[in-house]
C-alpha cells in the first residue's frame, strides 16, 4: 500500500513538473534580421523580407566664407553680409535590386541648410535607373568636370547643372559609352523666358579607362522669350524671335600616378549660341545682365575654357587648383563681357571620412560698357562623411 502510494505520488509530481516546464517561455531561435549584401560593394544590406539591397549614408558640413573683401564687394556695402556661415546635413539612400533585365536602382540625396540664420531644404538627387535607362533629378549628361577644389569659394564658369531628365546610356565595352537624353529646359534658361514648350536634347560620348576619362557633349536648346520680350505682331513686334540655341563641349581628365596615387589634371572647353548656361553663365555675371537672346533679334554667343589639378601630396593632405575663362558676345548693343576666375584649396583628412580645409578664390569680370568688377573670397570647412 505504501509502495503504491509512493508510486502514485511520484507520477503526480512528474506530471506537475512536465506541465510547469511546458508553461515556461521558450527562447526564440536567433534570426538574421540584417544580412550583408555584397553584390554592389561595401555597406549594402538587405532590407528585411526583400531581395533589395540598401545603403544609407550621410554627411555633415560646416563652413565659413568671407565674402568679397574688395572695395566694390560685400565689405564695401553696409547692407551686405561680410561672411556666410553655413551648416548642412545630408542624407543618402541607395536601393538596388537584381532583375532579369539588369539592376533596378533608386537613389535619393537631400539636405537641409542653415546659412546666417536662414533655414532651407533641398532635394539634391532623386532618380531611378533600370539597365541603361535613367529618369529623375541628377547631373546633366552634358556636364564633364565640375572642379577640383575643396570648397570653390568663387564661381568658375563651366556647365554644372542638376536637372530633371530621362536618358538612355549604351555601354559598348572597354569603358566606351553613349548617352541620349531629354532634359528640363527650365534649368538652362538665361534671361527671361516664357512658359516651357520643349525640353533640351542632350547627347554625349564618353570613355573611362585606367589612364583617365574623356567626353564630347552636345545640346539643342529652345530659346523662347517671354511675352514682354518676344517678337509679336502689334505694338511689341520688335522683340526677339523664337529660335533654337545649341552648345558643344569636350574635356579630358588624366590620372598622374607618377606624382602620387589619386592625383589628376583636367582640361575642358565649351561653346554656345543661344544656350549660355552650357558654358557656365547665369542671368547675371559680375553684376551684368546676360540673356540667351538679344533685345530685338539674334542670340548671344560665348565660350568658356577651364582646367584644374589635384595633387595627393601625402596620404592625408590634398592640394587643388582650378580656373576658368569665359567670353560672351550679346547682340543689338547689349553688354559684352569676359570673366576669369581662379580658386585654390588645401585639405587634410586626419582620419577616414573627416576632412578639414581652407580655400581662397579670385575673379575678375570685365564688361564692355562699365568698369571691371573684382572678387576676392576666403573660406574654411569641416566635413564628416559616413
Amino acid at each position: 500500500m505504501k509502495l503504491k502510494s509512493l508510486m502514485l505520488g511520484a507520477a503526480a509530481a512528474a506530471a506537475a513538473t512536465t506541465a510547469q516546464a511546458a508553461d515556461l517561455p521558450v527562447a526564440p531561435e536567433p534570426v538574421d534580421y540584417v544580412r550583408v549584401c555584397d553584390a554592389y560593394g561595401a555597406r549594402f544590406y538587405y532590407i528585411p523580407g526583400t531581395e533589395t539591397c540598401l545603403r544609407v549614408g550621410g554627411r555633415v558640413r560646416t563652413q565659413v566664407i568671407v565674402n568679397n573683401t574688395l572695395d566694390n564687394g560685400a565689405w564695401g556695402n553696409r547692407d551686405s553680409d561680410g561672411y556666410s556661415w553655413l551648416s548642412r546635413g545630408y542624407l543618402y539612400l541607395d536601393a538596388r535590386t537584381a532583375t532579369e533585365f539588369g539592376t533596378l536602382r533608386a537613389y535619393v540625396s537631400m539636405y537641409s541648410t542653415v546659412t546666417n540664420g536662414a533655414n532651407s531644404a533641398s532635394l539634391d538627387n532623386a532618380y531611378i535607373q533600370w539597365g541603361g535607362l535613367t529618369a529623375g533629378l541628377l547631373t546633366s549628361n552634358f556636364d564633364i568636370f565640375t572642379g577640383q577644389t575643396f570648397m570653390g569659394v568663387v564661381s568658375r564658369n563651366w556647365s554644372d547643372q542638376t536637372v530633371n531628365q530621362i536618358a538612355y546610356t549604351a555601354a559598348f565595352g572597354n569603358g566606351f559609352s553613349a548617352t541620349i537624353a531629354l532634359e528640363d529646359r527650365s534649368h538652362r534658361e538665361v534671361g527671361t523666358y516664357g512658359g516651357t514648350r520643349a525640353p533640351d536634347l542632350v547627347a554625349a560620348l564618353g570613355v573611362s579607362q585606367g589612364w583617365g576619362s574623356a567626353q564630347l557633349s552636345g545640346a539643342l536648346h529652345q530659346v523662347y522669350p517671354d511675352r514682354a520680350n518676344a517678337h509679336q505682331t502689334g505694338a511689341t513686334n520688335n522683340g526677339a524671335d523664337d529660335s533654337f540655341g545649341w552648345a558643344i563641349g569636350g574635356g579630358v581628365a588624366v590620372n598622374i600616378p607618377m606624382a602620387s596615387p589619386g592625383s589628376n589634371i583636367f582640361f575642358q572647353g565649351f561653346y554656345a549660341d543661344g544656350a549660355l548656361s552650357y558654358i557656365g553663365a547665369g542671368s547675371t555675371v559680375g553684376g551684368v545682365a546676360v540673356s540667351d537672346y538679344g533685345p530685338t533679334s539674334g542670340t548671344s554667343t560665348g565660350y568658356s575654357l577651364s582646367a584644374g589639378a589635384y595633387i595627393q601630396a601625402t596620404s592625408t593632405i590634398g592640394l587643388a587648383l582650378d580656373g576658368s575663362y569665359m567670353d560672351i558676345d550679346q547682340p543689338n548693343g547689349a553688354t559684352d563681357l569676359s570673366r576669369w576666375a581662379i580658386d585654390g584649396s588645401v585639405q587634410w583628412e586626419p582620419v577616414s571620412g573627416f576632412v578639414m580645409g581652407a580655400d581662397v578664390g579670385y575673379a575678375n569680370t570685365d564688361p564692355s560698357s562699365a568698369s571691371d568688377v573684382d572678387e576676392l573670397l576666403f573660406g574654411v570647412r569641416m566635413q564628416r562623411t559616413f
